[in-house]
């Protein structure tokens, strides 16, 4: 195998430390897409697209290897290393399909690329022809970058990028299906691998969900709270948990929810809940699935309790990620938990770097 230089695989990508506002300053703002991490090493030897943890993604997605193909031709075949996002090219990208493209088989492949075709989001520029730009300010590489992408077609796009902050406010105000945020870059930094040298900003969305349910700990505290909503249709459906309970919390939810226990026979879930597998399959903090035949390990409860909730992202109609107890809301009527709270905001479409 030929292996292009400045800049190789493996490469660990640069990363984000966490804040719920916006930073202020020298910071270059761009929208955190809500897709596949991937880098991207294009020389006329070889396309070779990489996850966050260096797992190869380009037999998944023909389409781009062949517009990285068409790049590298009006390129003249200068080699090049990008950081960016895979997403849908939908309207409205949603991450539970992408999670779809990843299939085993090479013909479902090539049917899911025309029907579901993705797009490459750029948003750093790691090397150009023979030079490692790494080490240049990140306002620099920026520069270069909407240099090589100028024509704003193709599978391969340039990522907005903003320094107005009310701009920015928008697309974080906006978060939902395809975003789930903002990246604030500042202007001075370098391509610092594996390290938290940039700041991703989320908001917090909450809801008010009814307590349908909990696990207990081996000692009988409370482990998890297991969420519901109504749906249209007036059915509690399963979104979701909350897990990360402080101790003494755990003791007191024994003796305020295990008096709510009833049988299981008298539950809204007693045929099961989450029977519809998700896409992203039985991940760990995901709306966890439950079926008659299985361990019975769940405590039901009279959906009466209600408990608002924070969470970042949604897939479907459930949590991605373990949910956040904030409150407890006594005034709330647990009918009046509807699905509608996780409807999803706007989104943002990939072309130019807006300035």
């Amino acid at each position: 195998m030929v292996l292009m230089a400045p800049v190789e695989p493996p490469v660990a990508p640069m990363l984000a430390a966490l804040t719920r506002e916006l930073p202020r300053g020298a910071f270059s703002y761009e929208p955190k897409w809500d897709g596949f991490r991937c880098l991207a090493f294009v020389a006329p030897e070889r396309i070779d697209l990489r996850s966050r943890h260096d797992r190869p993604l380009a037999r998944y997605f023909p389409e781009l290897v062949a517009g990285f193909g068409a790049l590298l031709e009006r390129r003249a075949g200068r080699p090049l290393v990008l950081d960016g996002e895979i997403v849908l090219a939908a309207e409205t990208p949603d991450f539970a399909a992408l999670m779809g493209r990843l299939h085993p088989a090479a013909s479902r492949v090539r049917l899911l690329s025309e029907a579901m075709p993705a797009r490459y989001v750029a948003f750093d520029l790691l090397s150009d022809g023979d030079e490692d730009l790494r080490p240049c300010a990140f306002r620099d590489r920026r520069a270069r970058l909407e240099r090589v992408l100028d024509d704003g077609a193709g599978p391969v796009r340039l990522t907005p990028a903003t320094r107005d902050l009310d701009l920015a406010a928008g697309w974080l105000d906006a978060a939902g299906t395809g975003i789930d945020g903002v990246v604030a870059k500042p202007d001075d930094v370098p391509y610092r691998e594996g390290r938290r040298a940039l700041v991703k900003v989320k908001r917090l969305r909450t809801a008010e969900c009814v307590v349908a349910g909990v696990r207990l700990t081996a000692d009988g505290t409370v482990a998890t709270l297991l969420l519901g909503l109504y749906g249209r249709s007036g059915e509690l459906r399963h979104v979701g948990v909350v897990t990360q309970l402080p101790v003494a919390t755990r003791r007191e939810l024994v003796g305020e929810l295990i008096p709510l226990a009833v049988p299981l026979e008298a539950h809204p879930w007693r045929e099961g809940f989450t029977i519809g597998r998700s896409t992203l399959g039985r991940l760990p903090g995901s709306a966890s699935r439950w079926l008659p035949g299985m361990e019975h390990d769940w405590v039901p409860l009279r959906p009466e309790r209600v408990a608002e909730v924070g969470f970042d992202q949604v897939d479907g109609d459930r949590f991605r990620h373990p949910a956040r107890l904030l409150r407890w809301r006594p005034d709330r009527d647990a009918r009046s938990c509807s699905i509608d709270q996780l409807g999803m905001g706007a989104t943002v479409t990939a072309t130019t770097g807006a300035r």
